[in-house]
């Protein structure tokens, strides 16, 4: 991603975000310590599809796309996000490549997680890292419903068109 780290990362009116539910007050000042702040402009890509996963990133600002390539040229968009949700969050918990590519469809300002500065928060702050974690769980968990449910409506309107 080209933006680099500015500002401090504040995360007023973002303490009804997923990732921070059950999370005391005090935790999440904590955890500005921890995220870095990135300021991206509209078109830049933030990650690709394949590419190593490094972190995770809550959008304090802006929109994302979240798309997928079908074929060459062939790009899917998934999903667009905006203030509050988190992308890339499989990456701190697992480090594998991106599944997805993700890019700012509107100036975004981007709060972002590292790996390794996850796994030394879980390690350093058990609790915060187990509730940090299930948050993460839940929303890919969340996501996942609504993959299926949007797969079997495709499914069933094309059956209906075939019959």
């Amino acid at each position: 991603m080209k933006g680099g780290p500015v500002n401090k990362v504040d995360f007023t009116n973002l303490k009804d975000s997923p990732l921070f539910k059950g999370v005391a007050a005090t935790e999440i000042e904590f955890l500005s310590s921890v995220f870095s702040v990135h300021q991206v402009t509209e078109g830049k890509t933030v990650f690709v599809e394949n590419m190593p996963g490094e972190a995770l990133y809550l959008i304090k600002q802006g929109t994302i796309t979240i798309s997928q390539m079908l074929s060459e040229n062939n790009e899917q968009i998934l999903v667009v996000l905006g203030a509050g949700d988190m992308f890339g969050e499989l990456a701190i918990i697992d480090g594998d490549a991106r599944a997805t590519s993700a890019r700012v469809a509107e100036k975004a300002i981007l709060y972002g997680l590292k790996r390794k500065d996850f796994m030394a928060l879980a390690s350093e702050h058990p609790r915060l890292g187990m509730q940090l974690t299930l948050n993460i769980a839940r929303t890919v968990s969340s996501r996942m419903r609504s993959a299926k449910k949007d797969y079997r409506t495709m499914l069933t309107t094309l059956i209906k068109r075939q019959r």
